[in-house]
C-alpha cells in the first residue's frame, strides 16, 4: 500500500512544549512540508525569536539562530549579506516583531532584505504572562488590560502586513490564518510563494499567520477559533498585499 501522508524530514521527532490548542505546531508543519518540498533543508538557516517559539530550533532538522528580542531580522541580514546562497528565515511572534522589534522589521523590509519572516499573531504576549500587544484587538482584556484595551490610550491594533505593503520597496507580503483547515492550504501556499522569492533573489518576503492563544485568552481551544474568527479576521484581512510583481 503506497504511504501517502508522513512526517517531513524537516521537522524534527521532538515533544511539543505549546500549550493545548496553540497553531504554532500547525505553522511549524507548514513550513517544514514548503522546505522539503523546495529541497532547501540543507541550506536553511532559521532564526528563533524570544517568545513562545524561543524554542523553535527544537522542531527542525537544519541549522538555527537565536536571537535577542526583536532583532531576528538584524541577524537574518547579516547572515544573509554574508551568505547570500542560504535561505534565511525568521521565526517572530507579535510581542517580538511589533513592540521591541518594530524597527529591526520596517527597516529590513524598506532596505529590501532577501530573506523571509513568518509573523505570528495571536494578539497577546504569550511566554512573558499574557500581556497587551501592539496586535491586541479593541476591548480585549490581558494582564496588562485587565478591563480591556482602551483605544484612547493605547490605539488601534498595529497592522503589519498593511504596514510593511505602504513600502515602496519591491516585496511579498502576505497574511493567512490556520485557525481552520479550510485555511490552512492557502497559508502553505504562501509561506512557499514567500521561500521561492527569495530562492529567486527577488525580494523581502513576509507571512502573517493569524493563530490562537487560548491559554493566555482564557478560552478552550475550540472558543479560542471561534473568538479569532470572529473578531481578529474582519480586522485582519486574509490575502496577498503585496507582491514585487505588483510593486
Amino acid at each position: 500500500m503506497a504511504k501517502l501522508f508522513s512526517k517531513p524530514e524537516a521537522l524534527a521527532d521532538q515533544p511539543t512544549h505549546y500549550c493545548p490548542g496553540c497553531t504554532h505546531g500547525v505553522i511549524h508543519r507548514l513550513v517544514a512540508e514548503v522546505i522539503d518540498e523546495l529541497g532547501i533543508r540543507g541550506r536553511t538557516v532559521g532564526i528563533a525569536p524570544v517568545g513562545c517559539a524561543v524554542l523553535a530550533y527544537n522542531y527542525f532538522t537544519f541549522d538555527f539562530q537565536e536571537a535577542a528580542h526583536g532583532r531576528a531580522p538584524a541577524m537574518a541580514t547579516g547572515i544573509k549579506r554574508v551568505r547570500p546562497d542560504l535561505i534565511v528565515f525568521t521565526y517572530q511572534g507579535d510581542g517580538d516583531l511589533a513592540s521591541i522589534g518594530m524597527g529591526e522589521i520596517v527597516h529590513a523590509a524598506n532596505r529590501g532584505e532577501k530573506f523571509t519572516t513568518i509573523f505570528v499573531n495571536n494578539a497577546i504576549y504569550g511566554m512573558t504572562g499574557g500581556q497587551m500587544a501592539p496586535t491586541t484587538m479593541p476591548g480585549q482584556r490581558t494582564t496588562t488590560s485587565p478591563f480591556g484595551r482602551d483605544t484612547e490610550e493605547s490605539g488601534m491594533p498595529v497592522r503589519i502586513a498593511e504596514l510593511l505593503a505602504s513600502l515602496a520597496t519591491p516585496g511579498y507580503i502576505s497574511r493567512q490564518t490556520v485557525i481552520k483547515p479550510k485555511y490552512i492550504k492557502k497559508a502553505k501556499q504562501a509561506i512557499k510563494r514567500a521561500f521561492t522569492y527569495q530562492m529567486e533573489g527577488k525580494c523581502f518576503s513576509l507571512v502573517e499567520v493569524v493563530s490562537t492563544c487560548p491559554t493566555n485568552w482564557g478560552l478552550t481551544p475550540v472558543e479560542a477559533v471561534k473568538w479569532a474568527e470572529e473578531n481578529m479576521l474582519p480586522y485582519y484581512r486574509l490575502g496577498d498585499f503585496k507582491t514585487p510583481e505588483n510593486n
